[in-house]
């Protein structure tokens, strides 16, 4: 037989290990299989579930008293016994033998303080019948010697268990001591065997068995008497059987007699027993029948109840109130009035939602009551939006002619007027919220009110506008410049262009300065009084000139209604096209023909200073970089077209100036600097004085035509007198380069005329020069391209004997080339002087052509000293002596 897990020691000191904290002294530690059964069923106990466990009886003395634990241990991952549950012994109430186990060693331990009753406790199995007494046997002795007390003992016979522990004293399980308490807790076989004993049987029971068995001597050693014996004892007793039998037979027939009567009463009570079925079916079914009809009698009732309670609702949500009635269809629209206005029309817009489908249960809306509500809450809609619609179009009607009719309201002369709107929006505020309800009502009805509003507004900015320019024009003072730059009769010295004319560009920043954000504060306020859905104009502190829209202090926040959307969750986050598309339309109707007064601005500034047109073309430029918000698009299209206005009026005063240049050139025959040259460096230089932001490109496509025309012009009056036409040329290039010399240095567009005049200059000096050169020197020149064109073809040492190239007719040459070098030399340097008007570029040409005449000069003389190198002609050097000299 395998040794008990009961007596091993590594397995106590595994289990002392895993409890050591708790400070308590295990008794016995045994191996058991852990598995689960069905409360109050005797079918399968389940063991296909068993888990292995170890049970650990441990005991903690605390003072006098002594606590009995049982302890359940499991193997961790690691095979390391550690803590899974706690009993308390205290709480012991049964021990149990599973008689469903054939052989006997499952047990059932009941614990009279767990938390849940419907759930079976477990069940342990040994692995034989000895392990289990010896961890019962220890169980009830602890409850005994500790508590006092024993558990229910069910399912084993105690005479076994006691007759168990006689034969097993040397197996009694005697590992657990207790160091402490009132009781001795050594486990000794002696304390087991007399524990036992006193608790199944008694010493007194013992005693009286044992001499009631020794007063019966069976005497069962002789085998043939004891079978006699027992034939003599059952003969005796069948005899006795039968003499029985034959004495009873009266009372065999009275039994009898009584067995029929009672057979007779069985049968009455049968027939009654069938009769009293039969009517209790039937009460059974009229019950039922009864409970039936009770059942829909109760269901009835509560949804009659739940109908009554939908139909309150129903009639909730149908009733118009009278006061909310009244004001719909007849009510004030005085500003003292308008919240009662505004609670009646939140009123219908809740009561027309609520009675559509998804705000309504699709049973309800066919019903013939909700239809009628419906096309009654549907009259009083249009009703309500009719009235309000004709008192807003008279009311803005009546607004605007109020203000038209006092002239205090406009620019009156010596007095210029800011226009403020101020009370007219505080005025529209008032019916904001109301517009809002009409949307959600009927959003048809605002075309018409938009277009009354717009048609109203527009007399009152029109007004406005043409009085305030009006009176700016008559209010600026500035002396008019001609629009004659260029024209060449005018005279070389005459200086006509210098007035300040600055205060008419100032007028036109200050028209734009008033009206631009004006204009788009009407714009965002009219975008959001007639309730389109599209972002904000301009953003808070956002920039509508470079600088902040509140620039008009009396009108802050003008754009803002100061009311709250009626559905903010319901708003997009963008605007369709459509929704922009009718706000530009309605721009233009509320704003159209104000642009006719900035016209007037811009074409007066024009004929007072047409330059102006740059300046005021850069201030336009600045306020267009300024709207950027879509909302906004009749204020761009209007700076659109000033901007285009102003450039065709600068394209006017450019192709004028450009008329005037071409003119030069049907005049008489012309010498020196021609009169546009210096008049256009004065132009140019005031050009660039009225130069702000943007323009920049205006006055360089300007300069590009100006002077595009100016040297087309002088090449055609050059060609009309070819003798002079490079005299000419490069005195007015070498004017157009001094006169523009300090602009061309910051204007790159002026640099690069700059450098194709002075490309122009060089060409004509040269030109001049050889022409001066060839003047006084032509034979000898000639000489040298003779020689320069028959070195292509034959070998030098051949040249000399060529015709008209000889050594003697080189001698002729040089003696009447160069016999009087000097007077010739002094001979170019009269005629170079005689035609020259400019007197400063005379020594710079003199230079060049010193220059030049020594160039061809030296390579006449290397092609004398290649052709004919025994000739002597006069040095390089001499010939630079002698000019140097000169």
């Amino acid at each position: 037989m395998a040794k008990s897990s009961a007596d091993d020691e590594e397995l106590r000191r595994a289990c002392e290990a895993a409890i050591e904290a708790t400070k308590q002294n295990v008794v016995l530690s045994i191996r058991v299989a852990k598995s689960r059964g069905i409360w109050g069923k005797s079918g399968k106990l389940g063991r296909h579930m068993a888990k292995p466990r170890v049970l650990a009886l441990s005991t903690k003395s605390k003072g006098q008293r002594t606590k009995a634990f049982l302890r359940v241990l499991k193997y961790s991952t690691g095979g390391v016994l550690e803590p899974a549950k706690l009993y308390k012994l205290k709480h012991l109430s049964k021990v149990e033998v599973i008689t469903n186990d054939p052989s006997g060693c499952t047990f059932m331990l009941g614990f009279d303080n767990l938390r849940s009753q419907s759930v079976s406790p477990p069940q342990w199995t040994m692995r034989n019948i000895d392990d289990r007494n010896r961890l019962l046997l220890c169980i009830l002795n602890i409850c005994k010697d500790v508590l006092g007390r024993l558990p229910k003992v069910v399912g084993i016979d105690v005479v076994e268990m006691a007759l168990w522990a006689k034969e097993n004293t040397s197996t009694v399980p005697s590992q657990g001591t207790m160091q402490a308490g009132p009781v001795p807790a050594t486990v000794t076989e002696n304390d087991l065997k007399v524990t036992v004993e006193k608790e199944l049987v008694s010493q007194a029971e013992e005693e009286d068995m044992e001499a009631l068995l020794g007063t019966y001597v069976m005497g069962i050693g002789e085998a043939e008497a004891f079978s006699e014996r027992l034939k003599r004892e059952l003969l005796a007793l069948e005899a006795a059987n039968v003499h029985a039998i034959l004495e009873s037979e009266p009372l065999v027939e009275e039994v009898l007699q009584g067995l029929e009567a009672a057979t007779n009463c069985v049968d009455d009570m049968d027939e009654w027993l069938g009769i009293f079925n039969v009517k209790l079916r039937h009460m059974r079914e009229d019950i039922e029948s009864i409970e039936t009809r009770n059942n829909k009698l109760e269901m009835q009732s509560v949804n009659n109840k739940t109908l009554i309670e939908e139909l309150d609702k129903l009639l909730r949500r149908l009733r118009v109130p009278s006061e909310y009635a009244a004001c719909l269809t007849g009510g004030s629209f005085d500003e003292a009035r308008m919240l009662q206005n505004i609670e009646a029309c939140e009123w219908l817009t809740g009561a027309l939602r609520g009675l559509e489908v998804p705000n309504l249960d699709p049973t309800f809306a066919n019903m013939r009551a909700v239809k009628e509500k419906r096309a009654e809450l549907e009259k009083l809609k249009t009703t309500f939006v009719r009235r309000a619609s004709e008192f807003l179009r008279n009311y803005f009607a009546s607004l605007v002619d109020f203000m038209i009719s006092d002239k205090s309201y406009f620019s009156q002369r010596g007095q210029l007027k800011r226009p403020d709107h101020a009370d007219l929006r505080y005025k529209c505020r008032t019916y904001a919220r109301l517009l809002q309800h009409l949307k959600s009502l009927d959003k048809n009805c605002l075309g018409p009110l938009r277009k009354a509003y717009c048609s109203s507004l527009n007399l009152l900015l029109r007004r406005e506008a043409r009085e305030f320019a009006n009176e700016l024009r008559a209010s600026t003072k500035a002396s008019r410049n001609p629009t004659v730059w260029l024209e060449a009769s005018t005279g070389g010295g005459q200086s006509v262009n210098n007035a300040d004319t600055s205060t008419v560009s100032d007028a036109y920043a200050k028209m734009l300065t008033i009206f631009i954000p004006l204009l788009v504060d009407e714009s965002s306020f009219f975008a959001h009084f007639m309730c389109f859905e599209v972002p904000a104009l301009v953003p808070p502190g956002g920039l509508v000139n470079g600088s902040k829209t509140g620039s008009n202090n009396d009108d802050t926040n003008d754009d803002d209604l100061g009311i709250m959307d009626i559905d903010e969750t319901d708003s997009k986050a963008g605007e369709s096209s459509a929704e922009l598309g009718a706000l530009n339309e309605s721009l233009q109707d509320l704003l159209d023909g104000i642009q006719e007064d900035f016209y007037a601005v811009v074409d007066w500034a024009y004929k007072i200073d047409p330059l102006r047109c740059i300046s005021m073309h850069g201030i336009t430029e600045r306020y267009i970089s300024g709207q950027k918000a879509d909302a906004a698009g009749f204020v761009r299209i209007l700076l659109d077209d000033l901007e285009s206005r102003i450039s065709m009026q600068f394209g006017r005063f450019v192709d004028e100036a450009c008329h005037q240049i071409e003119r030069n050139e049907r005049n008489v025959r012309q010498m020196g600097v021609l009169s546009y040259i210096p008049r256009f460096a004065t132009l140019a230089t005031r050009m660039e004085q009225y130069i702000q932001g943007q323009s920049r490109d205006l006055v360089d496509q300007a300069y590009t035509k100006f002077v595009s025309i100016m040297f087309v012009t002088l090449e055609k009056i050059s060609q009309t007198d070819p003798k002079y036409a490079d005299i000419l040329l490069l005195e007015n290039y070498a004017a157009f380069q001094n006169s523009l010399y300090d602009l061309a240095n910051v204007v790159p567009t002026l640099a690069k005329f700059y450098h194709q005049a002075s490309e122009a200059y060089e060409q004509a000096c040269t030109r001049h020069i050889s022409m001066i050169i060839f003047y006084q020197f032509e034979r000898l020149f000639q000489f040298a391209r003779r020689i320069e064109d028959l070195m292509y073809t034959i070998t030098p040492e051949e040249i000399p004997f060529q015709l008209g190239l000889s050594k003697m007719d080189l001698r002729k040459i040089l003696k009447s080339s160069l016999s009087g070098v000097d007077k010739s030399i002094s001979a170019m340097y009269k005629k170079l002087q005689k035609n020259l008007t400019s007197e400063e570029l005379l020594p710079s040409l003199w230079d060049k052509c010193k220059k030049e005449f020594l160039d061809k000069y030296d390579s006449f003389a290397a092609l004398v000293a290649k052709i004919y190198p025994n000739e002597s002609i006069p040095s390089v050097a001499e010939m630079r002596e002698l000019l140097a000299s000169m």
